[in-house]
């Protein structure tokens, strides 16, 4: 997982950046008239945009809009921006599915295809909005009011504490969250072992082969096998997750050394196209961070809000997958 660090850094460095300079303020107001097309306001774009980061900075960001409705509807869109947590999860199956070639003689596939994925959430994110818009209760719009800061080179030593603080904040993630459930769930794994003169790899007889191939029932409309679906259980704890679990999980499944450092490989063996890109489908809406519902639960003071966020985000995941799976399959990528 450490080795998805640079990469989590210089997303942040960025938004740093943009935050340090005085610009954010700006593109609010820039952003506004677009905004309003889905009934939003310039307001929402600093949560929105903090959400590229993490969830949570940007549903506790929309503290700072007045509208209680605009509020509730950027705080339910904020899950769909892509967070930084999901960028293991897209490296992973980008590099193991999409061949690195060049498009146009300019572009790098797996790159349109990351670009593509954050399309897909802030294309999305738009069109709950305009549907709650829509359906919602009228509202009069009211004029984008802020004060613009100056503006200013931002500062080298404000940067770098802020990347010192936020690559802590990953690695006490690492270090405490997915490292526990991960050794949670090679337990799970691992006990009862295979009895005498098992065939199967011992995967299969533990607690974790049995509630996968349970969750396999429902999943396999969308291509899921059971590895899959025992790695969507830890990962509701972080998106991250993910990954460690199936590395977890492939290298009690799989023969053969090191497979959980040759995950890559592995699973382009094992799974088709239309599983992998239904799985990237996936990450883009389901809500896979607990700790996201949480801060909707404390933000909105009440268990309702987050079961509405749940419900709708699970039900567009497998919707999205089902249409992504059976497309890519009649395509022959099956």
């Amino acid at each position: 997982m450490i080795v998805f660090l640079p990469q989590i850094l210089i997303l942040f460095f960025f938004i740093l950046v943009l935050e340090d300079s005085g610009y954010l303020p700006r593109a609010a107001f820039l952003l506004d008239r677009m905004m309003g097309t889905v009934g939003l306001s310039g307001r929402s774009f600093i949560p929105l945009l903090s959400s590229f980061a993490c969830a949570i900075p940007g549903v506790m960001a929309a503290r700072s809009i007045p509208s209680w409705r605009d509020r509730l509807v950027t705080i339910m869109i904020a899950p769909l921006m892509t967070c930084s947590a999901r960028l293991p999860v897209y490296a992973l199956l980008i590099g193991a599915f999409i061949p690195a070639r060049t498009v146009g003689g300019l572009f790098n596939l797996q790159g349109l295809v990351l670009f593509g994925l954050y399309v897909a959430g802030i294309v999305s994110a738009m069109a709950v909005a305009y549907v709650a818009k829509r359906f919602g209760a009228r509202q009069g719009r009211a004029a984008l009011l802020m004060e613009l800061p100056a503006y200013r080179w931002p500062s080298v030593r404000s940067l770098l504490i802020g990347l010192y603080e936020r690559a802590v904040i990953f690695l006490k993630r690492v270090g405490g969250i997915i490292l526990a459930l991960t050794i949670v769930l090679w337990f799970l794994s691992s006990f009862p072992g295979a009895p005498d003169g098992a065939t199967e790899p011992a995967i299969t007889y533990s607690l974790a082969g049995r509630i996968g191939e349970a969750m396999a029932l429902v999943f396999a409309p969308i291509g899921f096998n059971w590895q899959i679906c025992i790695a969507l259980v830890p990962g509701m704890a972080a998106r991250e997750v993910a990954v460690s679990a199936l590395g977890t999980v492939y290298a009690l499944s799989a023969s053969g050394d090191d497979t959980a450092a040759q995950l890559g490989p592995l699973i382009a063996s094992q799974w088709s196209l239309a599983t992998a890109l239904s799985l990237l489908t996936w990450f883009i809406f389901a809500p896979q961070c607990l700790a996201t519902l949480a801060t909707v639960r404390r933000e909105t003071n009440s268990w309702k809000y987050v079961a509405i966020m749940a419900g709708y985000l699970f039900g567009l995941a497998y919707i999205a997958c089902f249409i992504v799976y059976h497309i890519a399959v009649a395509l022959g990528w099956g």
